[in-house]
């Protein structure tokens, strides 16, 4: 399509940012991992970690982790490569019947070699523009939609096992609590800060931890930890689970670090 000149749709997928770099460096250094510094980040970069990070328990949080760290891949007309395939061109042309995008391409190619009808015909480039991100659009919206309804039937599932004691793993920490991992369906549910033991909290958000300034208890993300189920709201599609390891092994013995925000779970500090 470039050699004809005719306009395509690629799926574009942009560097990371580079403060989200940063902070994934500062994570990695925490678990063991390095990140090259002082050079241009490739791919496989990423995935060097990732491989040194296979078969050990913080595997899928290293992860997790550094797609977290990636842009959003998006189509435009404009090309400017996919980072995280390292492929300096790219589009979706296989499934047309999925993804308007593909069927684009192959109107495009249908007029760039003469193949009969059924062709893109004439465009605005402005209007290719306006095409790329009406798709991009939907597209988040469909995989939103898609889930919130697994996460609903996810949450009616597990309304049974209200009550029921699990073993699960961070997954994600917040000045707020914990997202928490747990169950044979991967459930994710909201630890509040308020159902941790009660104690002064620093959250550090380059070493994803929640630190207790009296007492040393720390939570880091991909530590396991002992939770209840307390609730399960079908219709919000929301998870609520209390900790009941009161974490007396969980003492941070590192040095404390700058730039945290402290939060608190003391009854006195509530309201």
């Amino acid at each position: 399509l470039e050699t004809a000149k005719y306009p395509c749709i690629y799926r574009i997928h942009d560097e990371p940012d580079p403060a989200k770099v940063d902070q994934l460096r500062s994570y990695l250094e925490s678990l063991g991992y390095s990140l090259t510094r002082g050079e241009v980040l490739k791919p496989r970069n990423f995935m060097q970690v990732i491989t040194k990070a296979a078969g050990k328990p913080a595997a899928r949080t290293v992860h997790e982790a550094i797609l977290r760290t990636q842009s959003q891949a998006v189509y435009s007309p404009e090309n400017i490569g996919h980072f995280g395939l390292a492929l300096r061109r790219y589009a979706h042309f296989t499934s047309p019947i999925r993804r308007y995008s593909d069927l684009l391409v192959h109107r495009a190619l249908i007029d760039a070699f003469r193949l009969g009808e059924g062709g893109l015909g004439p465009i605005d480039p402005a209007r290719f523009t306006d095409i790329a991100l009406h798709i991009s659009m939907t597209e988040r919206r469909a995989a939103t939609a898609e889930r919130d309804a697994l996460n609903r039937y996810l949450t009616a599932y597990m309304a049974e096992q209200v009550g029921q004691n699990f073993t699960g793993r961070i997954v994600g920490v917040a000045r707020f609590g914990l997202f928490i991992r747990f169950g044979d369906a991967d459930a994710e549910g909201l630890l509040p800060i308020g159902n941790l033991p009660d104690d002064w909290y620093d959250h550090n958000p380059d070493h994803h931890s929640l630190v207790g300034r009296d007492r040393g208890l720390a939570y880091h993300l991909g530590d396991t930890i002992s939770i209840k189920l307390e609730a399960a709201d079908s219709v919000t599609g929301s998870l609520l689970v209390s900790v009941t390891d009161k974490g007396e092994t969980r003492v941070f013995s590192g040095r404390r670090r700058k730039h945290t925000s402290r939060v608190s779970t003391r009854k006195s500090a509530k309201n």
